[in-house]
């Protein structure tokens, strides 16, 4: 079993996809094959379940999953404690909501590629479904959620800032005329939510089931900028940080609601796992993302 098998099989399970994998190594397709069946004849086990085009990882894929990652982080440790490498290499992957991303990092990712040029960097998209799993395994190596809190004795949340968030529609929107708009005023309407900002939606609709307001209709998107557009051309209603709408809002393309409740906020929280080890790499993308926000 060699460290270059499992990383590439920790970069296989964490994208779920040959192809991706590839093109994120910078190898051949066919190398990855071949090393993850070395590994499989090796552990005499199969470690992904083939269904057509996608991959799932089976269960000895998950279990070798965990082993991979703390082998990986003990080769990155001795590599800096003992070798002190003179260039850190690797790669980091990191769940971050999409407003992070577009409005934050830039900055970050360019004096991060500067410091490291030769360490990649991984982002995905930051469902709050299975996020505490994922860092648990390392197939996550820090992880950034909007939301009050996290629920886990065994991952270090840091609260890195506050969001306002906005209530927005079209200005001709019936609801954007007047002087208040009570909660009961939202009963039936069409809302369009976000699957990527992770978890601040539901600070909204928990105010919505508390006072039994029912929408008129859901729809949920992988991008923040298709929700725009829809609210732009009259679809619905949505919630967003106040930071991801300034510019529509400035420029007349959106209007904030003026709701009874007045502006809700969500934290900015960075999580990692307690028991992984931190490189300096992530350290320092962790201390520059502190200094952006």
């Amino acid at each position: 079993m060699e460290i270059r098998q499992l990383k590439t099989f920790k970069t296989v399970a964490t994208l779920l996809s040959f192809t991706q994998a590839a093109q994120h190594l910078n190898y051949a397709q066919s190398s990855i094959s071949a090393q993850i069946q070395a590994l499989e004849d090796e552990l005499a086990v199969k470690l992904f379940d083939r269904l057509g085009r996608r991959i799932l990882l089976t269960e000895a894929g998950e279990r070798l999953l965990l082993y991979a990652g703390k082998l990986l982080d003990l080769v990155e440790e001795t590599k800096t404690e003992v070798a002190e490498a003179s260039q850190p290499q690797g790669s980091l992957t990191i769940r971050v909501p999409e407003t992070l991303v577009v409005h934050y990092l830039p900055p970050v990712i360019k004096r991060f590629q500067r410091r490291f040029p030769q360490v990649g960097l991984l982002f995905t998209t930051c469902a709050h479904e299975g996020l505490q799993k994922d860092l648990r395994k390392g197939l996550t190596d820090l992880a950034f959620i909007m939301a009050d809190s996290i629920q886990a004795t065994d991952l270090v949340s840091e609260a890195l800032g506050f969001e306002p968030l906005m209530v927005v529609a079209h200005p001709q929107h019936p609801l954007a005329a007047k002087p208040v708009v009570r909660t009961s005023d939202f009963h039936g309407q069409t809302f369009l939510f976000s699957r990527v900002d992770c978890s601040y939606r539901r600070v909204f609709q928990q105010v919505l089931t508390q006072a039994d307001v029912r929408p008129g209709g859901l729809l949920e998107f992988n991008s923040i900028a298709a929700i725009k557009q829809c609210v732009m051309a009259g679809i619905g209603i949505t919630v967003m940080p106040q930071v991801a709408v300034a510019e529509e809002i400035t420029t007349g393309r959106l209007a904030i609601l003026a709701w009874e409740e007045g502006p809700l906020e969500t934290a900015l929280l960075m999580i990692w796992f307690k028991e992984k080890w931190l490189s300096p790499t992530i350290t320092a993308f962790m201390e520059m993302v502190r200094t952006a926000v």
